[in-house]
């Protein structure tokens, strides 16, 4: 996490992405608790025989907790109440349960797991695409062309794996707890073929239909608005149901990821997509320009 300083506390998760979230908790309380007692990371790596990094790291989240080691830390931080002490080890304990996307560990790098930790534990996620089609939104057919164009000297069986995570990923939107998903998708990611005319007629009747459900909105920024407020690309804002946990901005690499956190970079990335929202049809609108579309395919 590349600006977990922000990042709070709180007692109720959502399911799914929850021990990605938990993580950053524990981490965070855990600093917060070393900086009122005035203790450097040094002295709290050597309580426990480990490096400053390694404070660091799971003060951000990014690593898996010992229980000892936690332990270890509440001692010297002067955490004496049991009830409190137990709270936190409950959350190390939680905070190490493996996702169900850890079973995708041959196809998943590793720093995309965060992301579909964190994706699961959202209330709120925006996005903006412009290459292609939003994850969440592709169909199986479209999926499989995409991975298989990214991928090009991955074997048969690999591919499947792929799709099958991306449709895995999927369900979050039909889940009990399923959060809003807004989406904004350049009209040139709608008009780059993936597959051939069956598949992209089957994925743009997809997104009319996914369109009407109740916790999606669906935007098209089409071609003849001319230039937007996404000129920097493709980009995602999650949102989380604790209120401690600050809105967070994902931006995909080629071989890694951005978490940006801070503030006043979350607020340009809001001003963005308001804009964007703002500047595009509206649900019903964006649906006859996608009906336009299938029409022409």
């Amino acid at each position: 996490m590349s600006a977990g300083e922000s990042w709070g506390s709180s007692q109720t998760l959502s399911p799914g992405g929850g021990s990605v979230v938990r993580r950053i908790l524990l981490g965070s309380q855990l600093r917060r608790l070393r900086e009122s007692r005035g203790i450097t990371r040094e002295a709290a790596g050597y309580s426990i025989r480990a490096s400053e990094s390694k404070i660091s790291r799971m003060e951000l989240g990014r690593v898996s907790f010992k229980a000892r080691d936690v332990e270890d830390l509440l001692t010297l931080y002067g955490v004496a109440d049991d009830a409190e002490r137990e709270s936190l080890l409950g959350l190390a304990r939680e905070a190490n349960l493996a996702g169900w996307w850890h079973s995708y560990g041959d196809v998943l790098p590793g720093w995309f797991q965060t992301y579909v930790g964190l994706e699961g534990a959202a209330s709120l996620i925006r996005v903006y695409e412009v290459q292609f089609v939003h994850g969440l939104l592709q169909t199986e057919a479209y999926a499989h062309a995409v991975v298989t164009r990214g991928n090009p000297k991955a074997s048969p069986a690999e591919i499947d794996r792929r799709v099958a995570l991306r449709l895995e990923r999927q369900k979050v939107l039909v889940s009990e707890n399923a959060p809003q998903l807004h989406a904004v998708l350049d009209e040139a990611a709608l008009r780059r073929p993936y597959g051939d005319r069956s598949v992209m007629r089957g994925q743009l009747q997809h997104l009319i239909e996914v369109s009407e459900q109740p916790n999606v909105t669906l935007q098209v920024m089409p071609f003849d608005f001319g230039g937007h407020a996404g000129e920097s690309g493709a980009f995602t804002l999650l949102r989380f149901p604790e209120s401690d946990l600050s809105d967070l901005v994902y931006l995909e690499q080629l071989t890694s990821a951005l978490y940006l956190d801070k503030a006043e970079e979350v607020a340009q990335y809001e001003t963005v997509m308001r804009e964007l929202q703002g500047e595009s049809p509206d649900g019903p609108g964006s649906r006859d320009v996608l009906r336009g579309l299938l029409q022409l395919t």
